[in-house]
């Protein structure tokens, strides 16, 4: 696809700021903000950008190619959209903006459980070609329900979501009413008059729901009802009881989201797991906890070449992508960023975001004089 871009936005600073103007600030900040005091928040982008790539300016050189094959498909660049709770709460429509450009450009949009569009649109506006994560649900047969609709839907990832063992701990959040159960204070209703946009494509659009959930959901509940109810539905803490069973179930590929240690890679590998995704939540889980580039770089010293290795957290423009390739992952995945470019430009936040994206990374493979994206490691500055 033709990389074309609004270049008043040429940067994600340029996308927080106009975003921060048209979403409602208490959406706005169940965005941009982490955990606690943000400590790991800081400490994700600031830690992956200490690190240094070398150019070889004298060698002989082909010119730079993004695609990268990621379990027998060739996309495009070597990221893509990660899961996002609420979207459509951030900006209208958000998840079906970001899916379709996903698809326009041949890269990964990873459908979150907890976010507002259903398995079955998603996977029409990508013609199957999307991820989808799972919050694994207190009831199996939930669970058992949601992967044969993924299954059905002929989607080729299933994420497993292992870091939110418990909701973090999120001040903004708890301030704005919008930890579980959720409220509407008036001071949100005062913040919606403010940003007439949102307001009016919400109501084009609808109110934000779960639609993956809406099925198994009681008719009727009102807010404090629905939060209490989501609050029941999931049990997000991980073991190797509750994967086996889901490896069992699913013959697609298997990744599971949220791993930060070896012990964890290593059990990975053991129960027959496709790949990992390094993360941290985006630092809205744990902030005591260490970066997710300090913790790729302990799981790619160890199992490289054993396992997929990818990573989120933390990456929030090219160069980022580049780092982190650098140091060992084999893909990437970015949330925040594309949530900013939607917010910013709406439904041509999608294209604009990749597409600025796409450049950037070009530009710094071009510079260091690197080929492709599998060679970048050797670029890196140890």
């Amino acid at each position: 696809m033709q990389i074309k871009y609004n270049s008043r936005y040429p940067s994600t600073d340029d996308l927080i700021k106009k975003a921060k103007r048209k979403v409602p600030r208490f959406a706005f900040e169940y965005l941009d903000g982490g955990c606690n005091e943000d400590v790991n928040l800081h400490k994700n982008t600031a830690e992956l950008r200490a690190i240094e790539l070398m150019p070889y300016y004298l060698q002989n050189y082909k010119p730079s190619d993004l695609r990268t094959e990621l379990f027998g498909h060739v996309y495009d660049a070597p990221f893509g959209i990660a899961p996002v709770g609420l979207q459509g709460l951030m900006w209208p429509n958000a998840p079906e903006i970001l899916a379709r450009a996903a698809s326009e450009h041949n890269i990964p949009f990873i459908l979150s459980t907890v976010t507002t569009s259903s398995i079955e649109r998603t996977a029409e506006i990508t013609e199957g070609k999307a991820w989808f994560q799972l919050y694994h649900p207190a009831e199996n047969a939930i669970r058992d329900s949601i992967i044969k609709r993924v299954e059905a839907a002929q989607l080729p990832v299933l994420v497993i979501l292992s870091d939110v063992p418990t909701f973090g701990y999120r001040p903004r959040d708890i301030r704005n009413g919008l930890a579980m159960p959720p409220r509407m204070t008036l001071r949100n209703i005062l913040q919606i008059m403010g940003r007439p946009e949102w307001a009016l494509k919400t109501l084009m659009h609808g109110q934000p729901a779960f639609a993956t959930m809406k099925q198994y959901m009681p008719k009727g509940l009102n807010m404090k009802q629905l939060g209490l109810y989501m609050n029941k539905t999931f049990s997000g803490r991980l073991n190797e009881e509750k994967i086996k069973p889901i490896r069992d179930m699913w013959k697609g590929k298997l990744v599971i989201k949220g791993v930060a240690s070896e012990e964890d890679t290593d059990m990975a590998i053991r129960l027959g797991i496709d790949g990992v995704i390094v993360s941290n939540h985006g630092g809205r889980q744990l902030d005591a906890g260490q970066s997710a580039i300090h913790a790729l770089q302990s799981i790619v010293k160890n199992y490289k070449n054993k396992i997929k290795i990818m990573m989120d957290s933390g990456i929030r423009s090219g160069p980022d992508i580049a780092r982190t390739l650098a140091s060992g992952a084999e893909f990437t995945f970015l949330g925040r960023t594309f949530m900013y470019g939607v917010g910013a430009l709406g439904s041509k936040g999608g294209n604009h975001t990749i597409s600025i994206l796409k450049t950037q990374v070009q530009q710094v493979m071009e510079q260091v004089c690197c080929a492709n994206v599998a060679d970048l490691p050797n670029h890196i500055i140890s």
